[in-house]
């Protein structure tokens, strides 16, 4: 770079140059107007995007980078290049790029890439631990990676892929805490799944903002905040982009609208589930064993214990692998519907297999939904469940 070090005047008596405050670290470099311009790699274009995004003039931009505004101008007009690496590398990191889009591959630039592959397979194993029955596990490994790139973003660098990456980990982390936090905790899984639809929103991408909505509204129901679950999850429905998408939301959806006890809303989500389903390959979020669990609950909640009473006589047999919780979840429902029968002793039966499974699997919550099932009618399984759920507690306190 033939004069380029002469332009500088940002390190004055070894002094750093000044960097702009968090409220600069827009997420400029992750709009799709913004990823046309990084691809091509032209310097000149992407002084003046920064620029334009950031309302700053030549001056100010000279001041950031250390050079005087005659040369910024010269590298807008292309009249002058970066073409020594140190320069190049110097930019990228007061600008908060990734070295590659200037032309360098170094130890900073390989680290980026490693840290999202890692990432991507945290988030993708997380999941499988958790529908595994593995949730607490599912935690232990999602936390530091969200605490890792919610510190790289607050630094400033807000790679389009971070941010993406970034949303599946909170939703991820959220969901895991449902399952492993006791019911006076579940809002703060709702919480952590709230966080990721400022990003899911900037995007303007319907199957990210459908998705985030749908694991959103699902964990706001387990907090018992059934009024948002529900227009969340609406949302999410009229959000996504095909079947499929739609098909995932719908049954969750039906959940909340019978815990809301919307038995009209409840009846026309149901129908529409069986529908899509029909002509979907969901199998692998809502099989025939799952939807069975989600009506009967359903049309307990909307005062049709009759119909669920007759249904629970046909409870239908896994045909698939279904995930440990849901065993415990229809375990606990069905129960609910055996003691509004009268039938106590099939009601104690369900519960003590429930209590064994979430026990195992640590599941505070559904330990709470036994307690509440038993009542005073089974106390011996209330107090059994309730002793488990304080050994747990313990456990997690410890």
């Amino acid at each position: 770079m033939a004069g380029g070090e002469n332009a500088r005047r940002g390190e004055v008596s070894g002094s750093p140059v000044p960097r702009y405050s968090a409220r600069h670290a827009q997420w400029h470099w992750a709009t799709p107007q913004a990823q046309l311009i990084l691809a091509t790699g032209d310097l000149s274009s992407i002084l003046r995007f920064y620029r334009r995004v950031h309302g700053l003039n030549q001056s100010a931009l000279g001041e950031l980078l250390g050079y005087d505004k005659t040369y910024i101008s010269a590298l807008e007009l292309g009249k002058r290049v970066l073409e020594d690496v140190g320069s190049r590398r110097r930019v990228c990191d007061l600008l908060q790029l990734p070295p590659h889009v200037l032309g360098i591959t170094d130890p900073a630039d390989t680290d980026f890439r490693a840290m999202l592959q890692f990432g991507e397979s945290t988030v993708r194993l997380a999941e499988i631990a958790r529908q595994s029955g593995h949730a607490a596990e599912a935690v232990s490994e999602l936390w530091p990676l969200a605490a890792r790139l919610e510190a790289r973003i607050e630094d400033g660098h807000t790679e389009r892929d971070v941010l993406h990456l970034l949303a599946r980990a909170r939703v991820s982390l959220g969901v895991a805490l449902g399952n492993v936090l006791p019911e006076e905790r579940l809002a703060t899984a709702a919480h952590w799944t709230g966080k990721s639809l400022q990003i899911a929103e900037y995007f303007q991408d319907r199957g990210m903002t459908s998705y985030v909505l749908r694991m959103h509204g699902n964990e706001l129901r387990k907090a018992n905040l059934r009024g948002a679950a529900v227009q969340r999850l609406c949302r999410a429905a009229a959000t996504a982009p095909d079947h499929n998408a739609r098909a995932a939301v719908l049954p969750l959806l039906a959940r909340a609208a019978g815990a809301l006890g919307n038995g009209p809303l409840f009846d026309r989500v149901m129908r529409e589930t069986e529908e899509l389903l029909s002509c979907v390959d969901h199998t692998s979020l809502f099989n025939p064993f799952s939807l069975h669990e989600i009506r009967l609950r359903g049309l307990v909640s909307t005062g049709r214990t009759d119909i669920a009473m007759r249904l629970v006589e046909h409870s239908p047999v896994p045909t698939t692998i279904v995930a440990p919780q849901w065993r415990v979840i229809e375990s606990i429902t069905v129960a609910h519907v055996q003691l509004l029968a009268d039938d106590r002793s099939g009601a104690a039966e369900s519960l003590d297999v429930a209590a064994q499974e979430a026990v195992m699997q640590r599941l505070p919550h559904q330990l709470q939904r036994i307690m509440r099932t038993a009542g005073t009618r089974l106390p011996a399984v209330h107090a059994a469940a309730s002793q488990s759920l304080d050994r747990i507690r313990g456990e997690m306190a410890a």
